[in-house]
């Protein structure tokens, strides 16, 4: 038997799938988000049993290690712990079994978002959740951040989706959370994995709910003159009951940068723009539509369009979905902080935001879910000018405290990993993170599933306080007890 840790991870998955060279490993240094963090290694895995085989070498060397798909977390969930291990599920992207009468299907998590609704649309089927980058991020990172997506409003996030897991914990052993079944006994395991950005262990096989595509669709595009009445249609929609599948909203800043990288028709005059999608029957979708018409014309809106066909719908849409990298022309780097209000605050919610960026003499671009209050603030920045950085750190940690204030958290569905821990303590009590604790010693005793990230350290707890400098929290309590680099191949 190989007696280094290197070796015996070969052994598991072949020499071709350990990558431990210093040029290789760069790929994997970073995420979506600010901070960086080298891996000891990467491991590419392509089964349950190789995950499971995989993690009992690290927990038996204390190596601690992170799931990882694409790398689109945004909140540094997927960089590797200080002196850990990558475990990259790329290759685990089969659709492995559909049961279309009972509306399941059965994956492996290293699939593209979007390529299982792609693989359902010839069935009339569709999974909901649908983020922004399903193109590009897979469903383990789903599952870890409990993302959302534009059309959350109507069908809600990835928890609700979910029905079972398949889960590998970081002792090596396999075990099933949840049930085919809507409803299964006993304590919800399923619903605290989800979300609990790989700290309770790896999700390799997913049983998801999918749903009937609709029979109608209207696609709007409401015209607005201030970001204000944009946030003041949104709160009168919701306030007269009215439940449209899709609700975005785009401030002109994002607008203009989508027309000149993408051409998709929004006009670039608009102070903001709302994304309005009814669908259902053919019925209630012509009620419904007719109901959003008329109340954005009481709000006073400037105009209101509607998607001729499925090519002006789909240009729309080209545009919501790709903002992000369209905003990545303006400046270097970007920050999105990622939180959520009460839709009712969404209007005051806004002007605080506006006030913040200017405060700390940053642009700032709005491109988010409105339909649930689920924020996403984009400060421009140049990350190579420390002052710049310093800025947007005190900016994020700022809209974050706005929200808050408001009665709202610090995530919506881009998560807490590195970037927000030291800002927990805005939404929960020190008994709150403690039960927390709790709840991940008990998936996890030795601590190792991908360490640092989510809940502020026992340490920082016993002393009654947590950094709040977003991003320069003192990592050493993620590396206490672990081996160090180099280690992986004593």
């Amino acid at each position: 038997m190989p007696r280094t840790p290197l070796r015996e991870l070969k052994v598991i998955v072949g020499n071709e799938n350990v990558l431990d060279h210093p040029v290789d490993l760069a790929t994997y240094e970073y995420d979506a988000c600010l901070a960086r963090q080298d891996p000891l290694a990467v491991v590419f895995v392509r089964s349950t049993e190789e995950v499971a085989a995989v993690v009992r070498v690290l927990a038996r060397w204390g190596l601690p290690f992170v799931a990882r798909g694409c790398g689109t977390n945004l909140s540094g969930g997927s960089l590797a712990p200080p002196g850990g291990v990558v475990i990259e599920m790329v290759h685990m992207n089969k659709v492995l079994s559909l049961d279309l009468a009972n509306r399941r299907l059965v994956a492996q998590t290293g699939i593209f978002n979007l390529d299982i609704s792609t693989a359902l649309a010839s069935y009339g089927y569709f999974y909901a959740p649908d983020p922004a980058s399903q193109r590009a991020c897979t469903l383990g990172g789903n599952i870890g951040e409990n993302a959302g997506g534009p059309h959350c409003f109507r069908y809600g996030v990835t928890s609700n989706h979910v029905l079972a897991l398949e889960v590998v914990l970081a002792d090596g052993e396999v075990m099933w959370l949840g049930s085919k079944e809507a409803d299964s006994p006993g304590l919800d395991l399923t619903g605290v994995f989800v979300g609990s950005e790989g700290t309770l262990g790896i999700a390799t096989t997913a049983v998801l709910r999918l749903l009937h595509l609709p029979e109608a669709v209207k696609t709007l595009l409401v015209v607005c003159d201030s970001l204000e009445q944009g946030g003041n249609t949104v709160s009168a929609l919701v306030a007269a009951g009215l439940a449209p599948s899709t609700l975005e909203m785009i401030d002109n800043l994002t607008i203009n940068a989508i027309e000149d990288s993408l051409a998709c028709g929004f006009p670039r005059d608009a102070a903001a723009v709302l994304l309005v999608e009814v669908e259902g029957l053919r019925e209630e979708v012509l009620a419904v539509g007719e109901q959003v018409t008329t109340l954005c014309r009481q709000v006073g809106v400037r105009e209101i369009r509607v998607a001729r066909d499925e090519s002006e719908r789909a240009a729309l849409w080209r545009g919501r979905k790709g903002a992000f990298a369209a905003l990545s022309r303006l400046a270097p780097n970007y920050l999105v902080a990622d939180g959520t209000v009460p839709r009712t605050q969404l209007p005051v919610a806004l002007r605080k935001i506006k006030q913040v960026a200017e405060s700390h003499g940053l642009p700032v671009a709005n491109v988010f879910h409105a339909g649930d209050g689920n924020l996403h603030p984009i400060l421009l920045f140049d990350s190579r000018d420390p002052a710049q950085h310093e800025r947007v750190v005190a900016a994020c940690r700022d809209i974050l405290a706005v929200c808050t204030e408001l009665g709202g958290t610090i995530s919506g569905e881009h998560g807490i990993g590195l970037e927000k821990v030291g800002a927990m303590p805005l939404v929960f009590t020190e008994s709150e993170l403690r039960a927390q604790h709790l709840v991940k010693e008990a998936f996890d005793p030795g601590g190792l599933a991908n360490p640092g990230k989510l809940l502020p350290s026992t340490s920082e707890l016993a002393a009654g306080q947590s950094d709040q400098s977003l991003g320069r929290r003192d990592r050493a309590e993620a590396t206490t007890g672990f081996a160090q680099k180099g280690a992986l191949h004593a």
